[in-house]
Protein backbone atom coordinates (compact mmCIF):
# COMPACT_ATOMS: atom_id res chain seq x y z
CA UNK A 1 0.00 0.00 0.00
CA UNK A 2 2.81 2.18 0.93
CA UNK A 3 4.46 1.57 -2.54
CA UNK A 4 0.98 2.55 -4.19
CA UNK A 5 1.26 5.82 -2.29
CA UNK A 6 4.65 6.95 -3.26
CA UNK A 7 3.59 6.62 -6.85
CA UNK A 8 0.85 8.55 -6.67
CA UNK A 9 2.67 11.71 -5.26
CA UNK A 10 5.60 11.11 -7.57
CA UNK A 11 3.15 11.84 -10.39
CA UNK A 12 1.51 14.71 -9.00
CA UNK A 13 2.77 17.84 -11.14
CA UNK A 14 5.19 20.41 -9.89
CA UNK A 15 3.35 22.87 -8.27
CA UNK A 16 4.45 26.56 -9.60
CA UNK A 17 7.14 28.53 -8.98
CA UNK A 18 6.14 31.01 -5.66
CA UNK A 19 6.30 34.70 -6.61
CA UNK A 20 9.47 36.82 -5.54
CA UNK A 21 8.95 38.61 -1.82
CA UNK A 22 9.30 42.22 -3.65
CA UNK A 23 6.44 41.12 -6.25
CA UNK A 24 4.44 39.50 -3.02
CA UNK A 25 5.22 43.11 -1.07
CA UNK A 26 4.11 44.90 -4.02
CA UNK A 27 0.84 43.00 -4.52
CA UNK A 28 -0.11 43.63 -0.55
CA UNK A 29 1.14 46.94 -1.08
CA UNK A 30 -1.67 47.71 -3.95
CA UNK A 31 -4.13 46.49 -1.95
CA UNK A 32 -3.56 48.24 1.22
CA UNK A 33 -2.60 51.46 -0.29
CA UNK A 34 -5.80 51.93 -2.58
CA UNK A 35 -6.93 55.10 -3.71
CA UNK A 36 -6.43 58.21 -1.40
CA UNK A 37 -3.91 56.55 0.72
CA UNK A 38 -1.40 56.00 -2.10
CA UNK A 39 -1.58 59.44 -3.21
CA UNK A 40 -0.91 60.67 0.52
CA UNK A 41 2.53 58.38 0.35
CA UNK A 42 3.20 60.20 -3.30
CA UNK A 43 2.94 63.77 -0.94
CA UNK A 44 4.86 63.08 1.47
CA UNK A 45 7.68 61.41 -0.66
CA UNK A 46 7.48 64.69 -2.03
CA UNK A 47 7.53 66.55 0.79
CA UNK A 48 10.54 64.86 1.76
CA UNK A 49 12.84 65.14 -0.94
CA UNK A 50 11.42 68.83 -1.02
CA UNK A 51 12.83 69.26 2.67
CA UNK A 52 16.32 67.93 1.23
CA UNK A 53 16.27 70.18 -1.28
CA UNK A 54 15.61 73.13 0.69
CA UNK A 55 18.53 71.81 3.27
CA UNK A 56 20.77 71.20 0.66
CA UNK A 57 20.13 75.20 -0.45
CA UNK A 58 20.68 76.10 3.33
CA UNK A 59 24.11 74.45 3.31
CA UNK A 60 25.34 76.42 -0.07
CA UNK A 61 23.97 79.58 1.19
CA UNK A 62 25.99 79.16 4.65
CA UNK A 63 28.94 78.43 2.83
CA UNK A 64 28.62 81.55 0.38
CA UNK A 65 27.68 83.76 3.93
CA UNK A 66 30.97 82.24 5.66
CA UNK A 67 33.07 82.83 2.34
CA UNK A 68 31.90 86.27 1.79
CA UNK A 69 32.51 87.07 5.63
CA UNK A 70 35.93 85.87 5.30
CA UNK A 71 36.77 88.04 2.68
CA UNK A 72 35.37 90.55 4.27
CA UNK A 73 37.25 90.35 7.67
CA UNK A 74 40.47 90.03 5.99
CA UNK A 75 39.98 93.30 3.77
CA UNK A 76 39.91 95.03 6.73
Amino acid sequence: MQAAHTARTRSLPSLPSLPSVTGALRAVETLLLAGGQRTARRNAWASVLEDRRRAKDRVEAQRVMEAVAGRASRAT
